[in-house]
């Protein structure tokens, strides 16, 4: 069963239309920020658990 937005509720649509406003906005910050230097490539390790680089278990 897949809601379209014309089936939501009214507090359901504006939600979804805050939240893709908070994403615009983030994404647009995001490409203000400087480039991190010496950084590790891919994902945020904090976020999704990648506790470990080219094999070695790593610790900030």
């Amino acid at each position: 069963m897949s809601d379209t937005p014309q089936e939501l509720p009214p507090a359901a649509q504006r939600a979804l239309a805050e939240a893709e406003a908070r994403r615009i906005k983030a994404d647009e910050e995001a490409k203000t920020r400087p480039k991190e230097l010496g950084g590790r490539d891919g994902p945020d390790p904090a976020r999704y658990g990648d506790w470990e680089k080219k094999g070695i278990a790593i610790d900030f």
